[in-house]
Formats: structure tokens, C-alpha cells, sequence
């Protein structure tokens, strides 16, 4: 009924709180680090932008959901836009939210951890190959 609106709260959490990470990553300038004498940028990708990816996903989420909602007519263009709180069924709603809502958003959540998780990995990976450049 309404359990779009769980991600869709989430994504605008994670929206402010990637907004407020960009602007202090911008404010501090670009990073090297300095390996024997050579100096390698560092090249990991902005958790601000790893933020952006989990806003992707619950955004898509909720409006994949909001059109299904749409589609199956629980959800109306007319003011309550909810049929089930025309229906008396807010309860109903909201137990269904709390279940399938936070389910929904957790699961999302624990797929972008995973794609840190991958992503992190991977950056220090590459880190580790890079080659040295010779002594002078």
C-alpha cells in the first residue's frame, strides 16, 4: 500500500547527509600519497559518490514500487492518494510499511554495503599492483 515510502525517506536521508559529504571532500584538495619517493594519487572513489549509488537504489526502488502501487490502484491521483486510507485500512497500511517497508529498504541497504565492500577491495587491490617507479 505504502511501503514505497520507506526507501523513499531513506534516499532522501542519504541524499542530504551524500550532499554534506561532497562538499567537505571538495573543500579538501586533492590527496597524494607519497610511496618511497614516488608519489601516487589516490584514485578511491569519494564515499560521497558511494552514498549517490545507495540513493540510486532506493530512489528506483520506491518508484518502481509507487508505479506497482499505481498500477494495481492502491495509490490515487485524488487526495487521500492512499485507497486504504479512504478505506480504513491505515492500520493495515502501516503494519505493512513497518514489515515490508523496512524490509525492503534493510535489503537494499545490505546489497550497497556488499557493493562498498566489492569496491573497497578491489581499490586496494590495484593500489597493491601499481608499479613502483624506479629509484633515482
Amino acid at each position: 500500500m505504502a511501503c514505497f515510502a520507506v526507501p523513499a525517506v531513506e534516499a532522501i536521508a542519504v541524499t542530504a547527509v551524500a550532499y554534506i559529504l561532497q562538499k567537505k571532500e571538495a573543500a579538501r584538495s586533492l590527496q597524494v600519497v607519497k610511496t618511497e619517493g614516488a608519489e601516487i594519487e589516490d584514485n578511491k572513489t569519494p564515499f560521497s559518490k558511494k552514498l549517490k549509488w545507495l540513493r540510486n537504489l532506493l530512489f528506483g526502488g520506491a518508484l518502481l514500487l509507487a508505479f506497482e502501487h499505481v498500477w494495481h490502484g492502491e495509490v490515487v491521483p485524488w487526495f487521500p492518494f492512499l485507497t486504504a486510507v479512504q478505506n480504513g485500512e491505515a492500520a493495515q497500511m502501516l503494519h505493512e510499511m513497518a514489515t515490508v517497508g523496512v524490509s525492503m529498504a534493510a535489503l537494499i541497504t545490505l546489497v550497497w554495503v556488499g557493493m562498498v565492500l566489492v569496491t573497497n577491495a578491489l581499490e586496494k587491490r590495484a593500489v597493491k599492483l601499481q608499479p613502483h617507479s624506479a629509484k633515482n
